[in-house]
Order: structure tokens, then C-alpha cells, then sequence
């Protein structure tokens, strides 16, 4: 077994990015306080073809260093757009047929193994707070909830790290085909 050199990963570049077929999901990113899980959100958004990324209330915007420093470019493909409000993200993305889910431990949440997703549909994640998780008041504007599963004592993931849980799930089917 060898590491694969760049020129054999296939990396595309940005306007090779920007003009490849994206994976109908958006992330909405609802009060996230640190700029490297923004950041890391960039980077994960970029490695799973995500349309685009809301980011929304006090979330942190490019360009800067500390969402760089983590993106390492992926603010250069991944498109965002910025509202004052989740409320407001969740609002715009009803409107255009997007299916909202918070990734949320909530009552009737769907464990994340039993969601099914059609990507022929758009679907919309909301991620939370690194302290307050997403806004309890955000839950019944969406059409459901979906959980990591854990079996341990905190019952709880960084943002960044569950982002990448829920958008690797989400985006699977796509490298079975």
C-alpha cells in the first residue's frame, strides 16, 4: 500500500468545483460562535459537493484568517449566503421547496442511520451552537430532526466533527453509484 501523490487524488479546481453537479443540500450554521468550525464546515461542505452553506445570527463570515486557517479554500468554492436570522435562512429556504431538518436531540427525532434521504430532493441541516445546540424556537418551523446516535456519557459532538457525520450520511448514496 502506498499514499496516493495530488496529481492521482483527482482534485478539482475552482471553477471545475463550481461547475460540478452539487449535492442538493444547504447548511445552515444557527449562531455558531467559532471561526474554525466555521471553517470546518467550509472544508467538509467542499469535500461532500455541497451547494451552499447559510450563515446565520452572529456566525462568523469570510474572509477571514481563523475560517481560513481551517477552510484551507473551500470559502473560494463552497457558496454562502448570510442572514440576520435562522428564522430568516429557514424562511427564503421553504420557499424554494427545501426540506428543513435541525440535527437536534429532540422528541420524535429520526436516528440518523433510519434517515432517508432522495437526492433528487433538496433538503436543508441546520447545525447548532457549540453550547445551546439549535434554538428551541427554530424546531417548529422544520419538518424534523435528526440525531447522531452515541453511546456514550456526554451526548454530545463538536459541530464541526458532527457535520461531517450528517453530510457524509446524507451525501453516501452519491459514492455507491
Amino acid at each position: 500500500m502506498r499514499k496516493l501523490s495530488m496529481d492521482e487524488l483527482g482534485r478539482k479546481s475552482v471553477a471545475e468545483f463550481k461547475q460540478a453537479e452539487k449535492n442538493k443540500v444547504i447548511v445552515v450554521l444557527d449562531n455558531i460562535r467559532s471561526m474554525h468550525n466555521v471553517g470546518s464546515v467550509f472544508r467538509t461542505s467542499d469535500a461532500f459537493l455541497i451547494e451552499a452553506i447559510c450563515l446565520c445570527g452572529y456566525t462568523p463570515q469570510p474572509p477571514h484568517r481563523d475560517i481560513h486557517k481551517t477552510a484551507l479554500g473551500a470559502t473560494e468554492t463552497v457558496d454562502w449566503l448570510y442572514y440576520d436570522s435562522t428564522k430568516d435562512a429557514i424562511n427564503d429556504l421553504k420557499q424554494r421547496d427545501y426540506k428543513i431538518f435541525a440535527v437536534e436531540q429532540a422528541a420524535g427525532s429520526v436516528s440518523l442511520e433510519n434517515f432517508n434521504w432522495q437526492p433528487s430532493s433538496k433538503l436543508a441541516v441546520i447545525m447548532g451552537n457549540e453550547v445551546e445546540g439549535v434554538d428551541a424556537d427554530l424546531l417548529p418551523l422544520c419538518d424534523g430532526c435528526i440525531e447522531i446516535p452515541q453511546l456514550g456519557m456526554k451526548h454530545s459532538l463538536n459541530i464541526s466533527v458532527a457535520a461531517g457525520i450528517v453530510l457524509w450520511k446524507i451525501c453516501e448514496a452519491r459514492f455507491k453509484q
